[in-house]
């Protein structure tokens, strides 16, 4: 078991960074979606989605 866990540290450690900015990313999506912020950062003026993803609430 040792033997295995010493010969893939390297592919280990990586695939816990790579998790670890996943889960850093789609948390700050949520928190953004959360506070109405948009996740595509420009304007809607030649967005063909402009009037689904920002509708006024009534």
């Amino acid at each position: 078991m040792f033997d295995w866990l010493r010969d893939n540290l390297l592919t280990i450690a990586i695939l816990l960074v790579l998790a670890t900015a996943v889960t850093a990313i789609v948390i700050s999506l949520m928190h953004d979606k959360r506070k109405g912020h948009s996740s595509c950062g420009s304007g809607c003026t030649h967005c063909p989605m402009a009037g689904e993803c920002h509708q006024k609430k009534s």
